[in-house]
C-alpha cells in the first residue's frame, strides 16, 4: 500500500474507477477507498470530495472512451469502414466497462459531467467524419443519430434486455450498417 505522500489524484482516480468497475458505484465509497490505501478517509479530502471524485472518474471514463475508438481516424481507411470500426470499438468499450459507462452517460447531476468544452473538442474529429458521408450540413445531426443508436444499443445490451435469440454482433453491424446506409442514402438525394 502507498504512503499517503505517495497518494496523487490521478492514482485516486484510477482506483476509483476500478473498484466502480469491479463492485459498483453503489458499493464505492471514500471510506473504501481510504482502506485500499490504508489511509484516513480525511486523507483523501486534500485531493477530492466524493462528488469532484465522480466527476473525475466521469472525466477518466470519457477520455478512455474517446482513446478506445479513435486510433483508426488515422487509418487510410475509407470513411464507412472508419466509422464502422468506431462503432465497434464503443461497443467493446461499453460492454467492457459497464458501471462506468453507464455513470457517464446516464447521470442528471452536471456537477458531475466532464466539462461540455473539452467534450465538443473531443468529438469534432468524430464529426468531421461523419461530415465526409452525410455532407457537413448534416454532420451533426448525423453524429447525434450514430451516438444515440451506438448508445441505445449499448445500453440496451448491458440491461439485458435483447434476448430474443439470434447473434447480437450481427444485430449490432446490422443496425450500424443500415443506418450509415441511410445517411449516405439521404446525402444523395438531397
Amino acid at each position: 500500500m502507498p504512503y499517503p505522500s505517495k497518494l496523487n489524484s490521478e492514482t485516486l482516480v484510477e482506483v476509483a474507477w476500478q473498484m466502480m468497475e469491479d463492485a459498483g458505484v453503489e458499493a464505492f465509497s471514500m471510506h473504501k477507498l481510504a482502506e485500499h490505501f490504508d489511509v484516513k478517509t480525511s486523507s483523501l479530502y486534500r485531493y477530492y470530495k466524493k462528488t469532484e471524485l465522480l466527476r473525475a472518474v466521469n472525466i477518466y471514463t470519457e477520455k478512455k472512451l474517446y482513446l478506445s475508438v479513435s486510433g483508426v481516424l488515422q487509418s487510410d481507411a475509407d470513411p464507412l469502414d472508419k466509422i464502422r470500426q468506431i462503432a465497434q470499438d464503443y461497443r467493446s468499450f461499453g460492454l467492457s466497462h459497464p458501471t462506468t459507462y453507464g455513470l457517464l452517460y446516464t447521470n442528471t447531476i452536471d456537477e458531475l459531467r466532464p466539462d461540455f468544452e473539452e467534450g465538443v473538442q473531443g468529438i469534432l474529429p468524430f464529426q468531421a467524419l461523419m461530415a465526409q458521408i452525410s455532407g457537413e450540413a448534416n454532420s451533426l445531426s448525423a453524429l447525434r443519430g450514430l451516438l444515440a443508436v451506438m448508445h441505445g444499443f449499448v445500453m440496451l445490451e448491458i440491461a439485458g434486455q435483447l434476448r430474443r435469440g439470434g447473434s447480437l454482433d450481427d444485430a449490432y453491424t446490422y443496425t450500424i450498417d443500415a443506418y450509415l446506409k441511410g445517411v449516405s442514402e439521404e446525402t444523395r438525394h438531397i
